[in-house]
């Protein structure tokens, strides 16, 4: 929210600095973002007349002027600008002033005609962004001669304050007022707020059929409004330091009230409305021009202001074009109303609409502010515009109006949560300066919550209120005292730094990627996947929870290619989601992905590809930080992501665990990806789960070792020949290595020789040949019934 600083001092001016009115209004947890000066930097622009207006003698579009400008003589002026005229009071640059951007007004001929000053545009002084269509014309009253940056008050600041949702009776004028006095104990300066006398006794009928999400709904009939009336430059500054460009008397006025009281209204045109209004909600089908140009489509469930013939505004958000105010307008249904905010939550996003009246509902607006905005609206209009007011036409269902709350405090809890002991006179006095009504009570106090407060229902609201009012700086800096014993970490556990640590180790970079992604990608990679869909997403390309790590890391992936990065190596920890809300499984995962080299480019390093068992030996690292590799097992397996002929499923314990293999070809043509990627992801909670170390002795006795060939079936996973050699080894094999796989001369077609190393060694004694070869026969034995295997030649 903006607000000028010197409007905010009209209500209530403590003896601060601006920078110091700002750290005050910070300090009290209403952050402000910004103070900027209300306009630009100029020098010698003082209030001028135009006297006298000729053609240029050159020049088409070229006027020569004759302007006063308070010094007694007439200033000769050539000026462009295709509004100007005679009679107006207009910005007039001397020779010698400064304007934006260090320009410098000089005595300049143009087309032959000599030019003594210039005749100012908005845009020229700064006070309007672009570039003005003519110049700024001032009001007739405004005194000739006077500095302009003293006519119009342009020495003020906009303070910018940033409100956290839960303060929406800031958001005016009224409510930072209300912080500041609170602040410096100083009174509010309000306006008067009298009733409007009523000069006429029509009135237009209201109907509220929705009455509990429209608890209040004020309507009044003003006849006889002049709307080409010109807004006062006082109100029009006002909104331009508020953020608000002026449009016409009726709009001013409405938009001035709500930034001065909080309370958003609207005006209608009382000629295009029929019958009554009414307050309902939409039905199926209807349809609504906005003022501002939009077609919308009208959902039932929407609540809208209507009349007899259908939709005039969407309630809370924004008026329709039909019955809006233009110049033609003589009399004018004005309307206030309070909609409670769940009411309109969501519903200006719904259209993709935000506005100052949503903001404000969304967040809580004062219900019993309503009467007075009226009444304060209407004497505004009836200054500017003319005019008589009529009764007001209050609709009130008081069964769904908030009520009044009632919190108590307890003396003992407000001490120990700001670990300082207040006089109760300060608390009494802290709580009634907030418009509070406090009452004094065993133990602590009974406080009743003010109509415009919807932040406070919990004591632990009150507590926050007295702690900001005190100063959090003034309460004391207590350093927690807490026994900090270490707590023991599992050794049979191994932490998931330890595994990053490893990642990196073996080159690779973290990636840290967004748990949702998009729908189309994850479908590509996972057709079968059942994931949450979010109601609410960032944008269309992150509107499902993820099912794997796969998408994240290909979305990685193809940022670092598009970006000429050929080879990449990246990891991430993270969650999966798997199924339905009601029934969703959540699993921390480990997931990897390599593409391009090998190795990084070098004068020693080749250029070979990547491949599946470059992953797959980072893999069997990683798999081996928590000391119990031979827990792991890979098997051949089919994944929708992963090529089918370099795929493997991998096992924990005989348990699936994760995947590993390269991008399906199907899915790197449907992505565009030209390179190939190979990809992994397992549980977290199977790679963390380790073996505690334990110690044995080392054998003094010698190492028996045995190298087999075995020629098998081409399709033979060398797992299955290891375990088979495993499982008739006996108990003093110490590990099976494989050292050579063959295929070519000697070796019968659609087979391969494996060839594995064996190694025995007993604990307390030596191996004798004739031992090993018994282990060795039933090896072989076994190897031929299970896998066909042969010893080869």
């Amino acid at each position: 929210m903006k607000v000028s600083e010197q409007w905010l001092r009209e209500w209530v001016s403590p003896q601060l600095s601006t920078q110091g009115l700002a750290d005050q209004i910070t300090m009290a947890g209403l952050e402000v973002d910004a103070v900027e000066p209300v306009a630009a930097d100029f020098t010698r622009v003082v209030v001028g007349e135009v006297v006298d207006k000729v053609q240029h003698p050159d020049a088409d579009k070229l006027n020569v002027c004759q302007v006063q400008d308070g010094s007694g003589e007439t200033v000769q002026v050539v000026c462009g600008a295709p509004n100007v005229a005679i009679g107006q009071r207009i910005p007039f640059a001397q020779v010698g002033a400064v304007l934006p951007g260090d320009f410098k007004i000089k005595k300049a001929k143009l087309r032959g005609v000599e030019s003594f000053g210039m005749i100012c545009s908005a845009s020229e002084l700064g006070l309007e962004e672009g570039t003005s269509e003519g110049i700024l014309v001032l009001p007739d009253e405004a005194p000739v001669g006077t500095c302009l940056r003293e006519y119009l008050n342009l020495d003020d600041h906009t303070i910018e304050v940033d409100l956290t949702p839960n303060r929406g009776d800031c958001l005016s004028v009224l409510g930072l007022a209300r912080e500041v006095g609170v602040l410096n104990r100083l009174p509010l300066n309000a306006p008067e707020g009298l009733d409007v006398a009523v000069g006429h006794d029509e009135t237009f009928p209201v109907r509220v059929e929705d009455g509990e999400r429209c608890p209040r709904y004020i309507g009044r009939v003003i006849k006889g409004v002049d709307i080409s009336a010109e807004t006062p430059t006082w109100m029009v500054e006002h909104l331009r330091r508020s953020g608000i460009r002026a449009i016409d008397p009726a709009v001013d006025v409405t938009n001035y009230v709500m930034l001065e009281l909080g309370q958003p209204l609207h005006a209608f045109d009382l000629a295009n409305l029929d019958g009554a209004v009414v307050v309902r909600l939409a039905r199926q089908g209807e349809e609504l021009m906005l003022l501002d140009g939009q077609q919308v489509k009208l959902d039932a469930g929407t609540l809208i202001i209507a009349d007899e013939k259908g939709p005039l505004a969407i309630a809370g958000v924004m008026g329709g074009e039909h019955s809006g105010v233009s110049t033609a307008t003589r009399d004018i249904f004005l309307e206030g109303a309070f909609f409670t905010p769940l009411s309109v939550a969501g519903q200006a996003r719904s259209y993709g609409l935000h506005t100052d009246a949503s903001h404000r509902f969304e967040r809580g607006v004062d219900p019993q502010m309503t009467r007075r905005a009226i009444e304060r609206a209407t004497q505004l209009l009836i200054d500017i515009c003319g005019g008589e007011a009529g009764p007001l036409n209050e609709q009130v269902n008081d069964a769904h109006l908030p009520r009044g709350r009632e919190v108590t405090l307890r003396e003992e809890r407000l001490a120990a949560a700001l670990s300082k002991r207040l006089d109760n006179a300060e608390v009494a006095e802290i709580l009634e300066r907030l418009g509070m009504v406090v009452e004094m009570v065993d133990k602590g106090w009974t406080v009743k919550v003010p109509s415009w407060r919807f932040d406070i229902s919990i004591e632990e609201d009150l507590i926050e209120e007295i702690a900001r009012i005190h100063g959090y700086n003034r309460l004391p800096v207590r350093r927690p005292a807490v026994r900090l014993a270490l707590e023991p970490e599992a050794e049979s556990r191994t932490p998931l730094a330890r595994l990053r640590r490893q990642m990196t180790a073996r080159g690779y970079q973290e990636a840290i990627t967004y748990s949702f992604v998009a729908p189309e990608l994850q479908k590509t990679l996972l057709p079968e996947a059942k994931s949450p869909v979010l109601a609410n997403p960032i944008s269309a390309d992150l509107s499902v929870m993820r099912a794997s790590l796969f998408p994240g890391l290909i979305r990685a992936l193809e940022h670092n290619l598009n970006r000429q990065q050929s080879r990449v190596r990246l990891f991430e920890s993270g969650l999966v989601f798997r199924g339905e809300l009601d029934d969703l499984e959540q699993i921390p995962m480990l997931g990897a992905l390599v593409c391009g080299s090998q190795l990084p480019e070098g004068w020693t390093g080749g250029r070979d590809k990547v491949d599946f068992f470059d992953l797959k030996g980072d893999l069997e690292s990683l798999l081996g930080v928590a000391g119990d590799a031979s827990a792991w097992r890979f098997e051949p397996g089919e994944h929708p992501s992963l090529h089918p002929g370099q795929c493997a499923r991998v096992l924990h314990r005989g348990q699936e665990a994760g995947w590993i293999g390269a991008l399906h070809p199907a899915a790197r043509a449907k992505l565009g990806l030209k390179a190939e990627a190979i990809l992994f992801e397992v549980r977290l909670d199977a790679l963390t789960e380790g073996r505690i170390p334990a110690f044995t002795p080392l054998s003094r006795y010698p190492e028996v070792r045995r190298d087999l060939a075995f020629v098998v079936a081409e399709t033979t996973p060398v797992q299955a020949l290891m375990d088979a050699v495993r499982s008739e080894a006996g108990e003093w094999l110490t590990d099976v290595a494989l050292f050579d796989v063959y295929q070519g001369k000697g070796v019968a077609d659609q087979h391969k020789s494996v060839a594995l190393g064996l190694t025995w060694q007993h604990p307390s004694r030596t191996l004798n040949d004739e031992e090993i070869n018994q282990l060795v026969d039933a090896i072989v034995t076994t190897a031929r019934q299970r896998l066909q295997a042969e010893l080869r030649a």
